[in-house]
């Protein structure tokens, strides 16, 4: 299959079915064909660029390319045209890859339902009336609905591995600075990471080594179970885990036990679900609104009333409990130094629940069990590991020390040889 003919397959399956996804919004399709046939032409020369040349990728709403809107899912910057490409963006075109277009998001990047006021609500491909999570619910719905092989995310307490999760994908939060954010609408600077969400582990770390500038040789080893100490964290008397994920993470732990993985309990140390939970949206509230706070005089009503009034509660109360929130996320990354002494690696869900209705109240825990990636600036890789009964997907996530992304992208790769991949690579002959 040349790169052209996985062009035309994803162009018709996006105009079969993105209008009832709406996962992607904006589209350059003339761009990315003339992308695909300069890859087309590198193969045939036998001078292909990386092991993403020819590869597909969506790009969330708030990351920056050349020549579509960069709004961040936020009505009021809908027509804020890119002038030029965000760092990840360039690296992802000088390997090759062809960028299809803009990948629907929660508004503003704080929140995980996608469920958008002013672009509209994208749904979950395997349940349309539920949530395919956020903030990178597009990301997640795109990967699992087969319209691209790639898709770029962010993640502030949890928005890669939440709708990874949700939509039964592979999704990879980097190490905090790994990926530079230079060209991303921010939400937090102090809390923002941008990273991948693809259908295998070997796709995370191709596409990882181009956005973060660092060689892979090219292959990635997967690690050997049995050798690994793992750290297992359930959240047990602190975190409300509903049944169908503590039984799904429960089974999933006993099936690495059974291939030789050496487990311990843990808790993250410091870690405390209610007030880290508060300190991480007082951050990003603050920091948010002091980036968008400009346009908020300017066009309040290109805001929805949630957003608006999220980002102003915060900007109200950022002298009393900015400071304190700032103390106790340094706290929590100082704290998680001494786990690896212990363990290798923790293991442990990635949201307290499956995806759910649009319909249904929204959970406050939804990012109990992610944030702590990102307070204490790890490397978290969200794994598929089956189908439960409802027909929902299941996930758990792997985290390692900082700096150790392909580590853990290497124990992730053992575990997806464990459970499958959710999705075989697309049949376009």
């Amino acid at each position: 299959m040349t790169p052209i003919e996985r062009f035309e397959n994803y162009r018709q399956q996006i105009q079969a079915n993105n209008p009832s996804l709406n996962a992607f919004l904006e589209m350059r399709l003339d761009a990315a064909r003339a992308e695909a046939e300069d890859s087309r032409q590198r193969l045939e020369n036998d001078e292909t660029l990386s092991a993403i040349d020819g590869l597909c990728v969506g790009v969330k709403a708030n990351t920056a390319v050349a020549g579509l809107p960069c709004h961040g899912g936020i009505d009021a910057y809908r027509d804020n045209i890119s002038e030029r490409d965000a760092v990840v963006i360039q690296r992802l075109k000088a390997a090759g890859a062809v960028i299809l277009g803009n990948l629907n998001m929660h508004e503003g990047a704080l929140g995980a339902t996608t469920d958008n006021q002013a672009f509209g609500r994208c749904r979950n491909p395997h349940r349309s009336d539920f949530t395919p999570g956020g903030s990178s619910g597009g990301s997640g719905a795109a990967i699992a609905a087969r319209l691209c092989d790639m898709a770029i995310g962010t993640d502030t307490m949890g928005s890669i591995r939440i709708p990874a999760a949700y939509c039964g994908v592979q999704g990879h939060k980097p190490s905090t600075g790994f990926v530079p954010t230079e060209g991303v609408m921010p939400l937090s600077t102090t809390l923002d990471h941008i990273g991948p969400l693809c259908a295998t582990v070997d796709e995370l770390a191709s596409m990882l080594a181009v956005m973060s500038a660092q060689s892979t040789n090219g292959i990635l080893e997967a690690r050997n179970i049995s050798e690994m100490k793992i750290g297992v964290w359930t959240g047990e008397g602190t975190i409300y885990v509903e049944a169908s994920v503590a039984t799904g993470f429960e089974d999933a732990v006993k099936a690495l036990q059974q291939s030789g993985a050496k487990l311990t309990p843990i808790a993250p140390p410091i870690y405390e679900t209610s007030r880290s939970r508060r300190a991480g949206l007082i951050v990003s509230e603050v920091e948010g609104h002091k980036f968008h706070h400009s346009k908020l005089i300017e066009n309040p009503s290109g805001f929805s009333d949630e957003f608006r009034s999220l980002l102003e509660w915060g900007a109200s109360r950022a002298d009393e409990k900015l400071q304190p929130a700032y103390d106790h996320i340094s706290d929590i990354q100082s704290a998680a130094v001494q786990l690896w002494n212990e363990v290798d690696l923790v293991l442990a869900p990635v949201a307290p629940q499956q995806a759910f209705a649009f319909d249904d109240p929204v959970p406050a825990n939804q990012a109990d069990f992610t944030a702590w990636a990102d307070f204490a600036r790890l490397p978290a890789t969200a794994i598929f590991t089956g189908m439960a009964g409802n027909g929902l997907p299941l996930s758990f996530q792997v985290i390692g020390p900082e700096g150790a992304d392909f580590a853990v992208l290497a124990a992730a790769k053992a575990f997806e040889q464990v459970f499958g991949a959710p999705l075989s690579a697309p049949d376009f002959s």
